[in-house]
């Protein structure tokens, strides 16, 4: 009865190289199909998250972009360790994973031929969250921007604040803001794009202080979590509640733009900026 021993390979493994299932609807979606359609399930519209290697591709032109201040790296002042382990060692390994020296990348490129500057997060990297590296790097960006009277693109996808940096991570909010203000009194076009997601620290501070704020659809953007809220409030929030729909619906957002869109939008805003 050797048909009932026989080892075969378990059905699933095949499909994992065939197929992608969006984490929204649970669709299955050819991989190829998904990467064309730029992460975004066909069926249902939900917009994946992407590194920000993929979003640089996705917004500048090829070949124009050039990164700077790649010598900012995480810092451990507080010497900080829980029970996974020493702050520094798990820094030190997600720079060397991801091949970038924090979580966010910053420099300049071109937007169908237009030159801007643009800070990128990255959520792989200790969720994206704000640390004193990237504080650092985003003022940079901001104050390169100013130099050379260029436009700023912040692309934000964050959970907030590095607690492991304690007070100094919370220091960038402010930090970062007061770049934002340099932009403002040069005149300045400071556009952000809030992604997936957008909360914390990073969203009550620079993520929503653009002159024009637009997110993907489907965006998570708040401070404190939805559970938190509720019972704080003894109240049950919204279905849709910190969604990028529920903040255009409020004000807080200008615009949401699919991604495939993107690119073209933010152009539209420079060339209106240039008339």
């Amino acid at each position: 009865m050797g048909w009932f021993t026989k080892n075969t390979p378990s059905p699933q493994e095949p499909l994992a190289d065939i197929w992608h299932v969006c984490p929204k609807c649970q669709a299955h979606v050819f991989k190829e199909e998904w990467k064309s359609n730029l992460m975004v399930c066909p069926k249902c519209n939900h917009h994946d998250r992407i590194d920000c290697r993929q979003r640089v591709s996705l917004l500048i032109d090829d070949g124009t972009f050039r990164e700077f201040a790649t010598e900012v790296l995480p810092c451990d002042h507080l010497h900080f360790s829980d029970a996974k382990g020493p702050y520094a060692e798990k820094a030190a390994a997600t720079v060397k994973k991801l091949g970038q020296s924090e979580s966010v990348i910053v420099g300049s490129g071109n937007v169908n031929g237009k030159r801007i500057v643009l800070a990128v997060m990255d959520f792989r990297f200790l969720g994206g969250s704000l640390s004193s590296g990237c504080g650092e790097k985003i003022t940079m960006a901001i104050e390169h921007a100013v130099k050379h009277n260029r436009a700023f693109l912040m692309v934000s996808a964050s959970g907030g604040a590095r607690m492991h940096e304690g007070i100094l991570s919370l220091m960038q909010m402010a930090k970062t803001t007061a770049a934002v203000a340099k932009l403002q009194r040069a005149g300045l076009p400071f556009i952000s794009l809030l992604t997936d997601p957008t909360t914390g620290g990073v969203s009550a501070s620079f993520a929503l202080l653009g002159d024009i704020n637009i997110a993907e659809p489907g965006t998570l953007i708040g401070f404190a979590g939805r559970r938190v809220i509720e019972t704080t409030i003894k109240q049950k929030l919204p279905a849709d509640f910190q969604t990028a729909e529920y903040l255009r619906a409020h004000g807080f957002v200008d615009q949401i733009v699919h991604r495939k869109d993107l690119k073209q939008f933010i152009s539209n805003v420079l060339d209106y900026r240039v008339k």
